[in-house]
């Protein structure tokens, strides 16, 4: 699934290519994602000019002088700028036809992403109402994590990938910025000291920080938006390595199921 850097490098690569330039036409090649696509947003996009584009968690924010539209890449979509006679691929669901020939496409194969009209006051969309704070946002820190992991019995890694506590924190991720912190991502989250939450946070960032410069990390099917491929895959150090070699220590690296995910994780190194 596309976390936080891989959407945050496709915002930034499209960002630029977006601004400024007007909409001609929506097209809904198939509106059956994971919620149906309203018929509407044809008309209401329709001559519209493109304004922001703008991150919340996994979240692209579309914003033009008409209307807005929230998208989500679900599984393993993307969003693609292509030049005019590019192709179409059997999965490209939606497009949007720019004033300058070129195009925007959502390829989405197991169709769990989404495109949702965002409200047109200045109420939340009720997919970011109960959101918490950016990682890369100055108010989420160690003071914030200690104080809502008090008495919590869930793993610390549950807890950070927690929608409601922090945004953007996914497997991959989380899995990083725990070695790097020195805690073992079963840990129950009430036990994790206040000096451990201040690592935690300080790799937290800068893991995702990384990945971003990186342009995300390619596992299966994540691309960027000009089709090509993110790099940090290459500085893995835990993740998707269990049985292999720590990099710092040499202990053999183990994996135990947290939430139904994978987590592997250095048994010396991590406490």
């Amino acid at each position: 699934m596309p976390e936080l850097p891989e959407v945050e490098t496709i915002r930034r690569g499209l960002e630029p290519l977006l601004a400024g330039r007007r909409i001609t036409t929506f097209e809904t090649r198939e509106p059956r994602l994971r919620w149906p696509v309203p018929t509407e947003l044809a008309q209401q996009l329709a001559g519209a000019r493109v304004q922001t584009l703008s991150r919340r968690a996994k979240y692209l924010l579309l914003e033009t002088d008409r209307a807005g539209i929230l998208l989500h890449l679900g599984m393993s979509g993307s969003l693609r700028h292509c030049t005019p006679g590019t192709p179409l691929r059997r999965h490209d669901h939606l497009i949007l036809h720019l004033d300058n020939g070129y195009q925007i496409r959502l390829h989405d194969p197991r169709r769990f992403g989404c495109c949702l009209p965002l409200p047109s006051d200045d109420t939340l969309h009720p997919l970011l109402a109960d959101l918490g704070p950016e990682p890369l946002a100055p108010e989420f820190d160690a003071d914030y994590l200690f104080q809502r992991s008090r008495g919590r019995r869930s793993a610390v890694k549950a807890f950070i990938m927690d929608q409601a506590i922090v945004v953007g924190v996914g497997n991959i991720y989380a899995t990083e910025a725990l070695f790097l912190a020195g805690i073992r991502p079963g840990r129950a989250a009430g036990r994790v000291t206040r000096a451990e939450y201040d690592r935690l946070a300080v790799h937290i960032r800068t893991v995702l920080a990384t990945a971003i410069e990186q342009g995300g990390t390619t596992l299966r099917d994540f691309l960027r938006e000009d089709g090509t491929h993110g790099y940090f895959r290459q500085s893995l150090r835990v993740y998707g390595r269990a049985g292999e070699p720590c990099h710092v220590c040499n202990s053999v690296l183990r994996t135990r199921r947290i939430g139904q995910r994978a987590s592997s994780y250095c048994p010396t190194c991590q406490k």
